[in-house]
């Protein structure tokens, strides 16, 4: 089957492609990469798109500068939101909802790489993601106690209390304060800590070995895994039985058959699974 393209041009942060790697750049470092309404909009619509881009098997995001992302903009989103009564704060923070359902929906890797403060929206959007890659200057926070609202948003005492634990995550929306990047590795939220210089390289190194893998295999082991987190045992039993079944069809796995047999390491395709 003949790759599917489709056009990503976002206006409001950088997009390339490198063979099946896409890397999405946040790109307003003097703001450390501050969310805006435009960003949150495009970056939900690419998302959304690369569901559809069949050549891209991995998707990376990661900002310019020192930060990472520092949230929502306090100049752009913050102040207008004074002006809005409760139906037009709905109409926003189902917006920001709707990047982190994107981000989990996509049935393809994404690997948030860290290169420096992660704040507020920013540590929701790396939550969301699948993999966490930081630099050491990546401290982390869920800065919205801070400003008077809620420690849960856009999905934070959802997913975080999964990756680290309830009390580490109660600890953290609690508080907001932030934690070092080494924390944030020993409680199992960062996948792995490098010098920043080594960020890029180890980045692309996690990307590169996920999109030579099995992209079936890699999707279902995805939506397993979002499927199962509110499962009981039997359930989740039974939905990895269908989804290894459906595997077992799948011409990666004979592909993973043969080389065993021949002594070689095996040649997933990168074309539309």
């Amino acid at each position: 089957m003949t790759a599917q393209r489709v056009s990503i041009e976002p206006a409001s942060f950088l997009y390339e492609e490198r063979g099946p790697i896409a890397i999405i750049t946040l790109n307003r470092p003097e703001r450390l990469n501050s969310l805006t309404f435009e960003v949150y909009r495009e970056l939900t619509e690419v998302f959304a798109a690369l569901e559809r881009q069949n050549q891209v098997r991995v998707v990376v995001i990661t900002g310019r500068g020192r930060g990472f992302c520092s949230g929502g903009d306090v100049e752009d989103i913050i102040g207008e939101l004074f002006s809005r009564d409760i139906n037009g704060l709905l109409k926003f923070t189902r917006m920001t909802c709707a990047l982190v359902r994107a981000i989990r929906s996509l049935g393809k890797p994404v690997i948030a790489s860290l290169n420096g403060t992660v704040a507020g929206a920013g540590a929701a959007i790396a939550v969301a993601s699948d993999l966490r890659i930081a630099a050491e200057t990546a401290k982390i926070a869920f800065l919205f106690v801070k400003v008077g609202l809620a420690g849960a948003d856009m999905g934070a005492a959802y997913l975080l209390p999964k990756i680290v634990g309830l009390s580490k995550a109660t600890e953290m929306l609690y508080t907001g304060d932030f934690i070092s990047a080494h924390e944030a590795a020993q409680i199992g939220l960062y996948n792995k800590v490098v010098p920043a210089s080594d960020l890029e390289a180890e980045t692309l190194q996690w990307a590169e070995r996920l999109a030579n893998g099995p992209a079936f295999g890699l999707a279902m082991t995805k939506a397993a895994l979002n499927r199962e987190l509110d499962m009981s045992l039997d359930m989740a039993l039974e939905a990895e039985a269908e989804a290894q079944a459906l595997c077992m069809l799948n011409r990666d796995f004979r592909e993973a058959f043969d080389a065993f047999r021949e002594k070689r390491a095996p040649c997933f395709r990168r074309d539309d699974p």
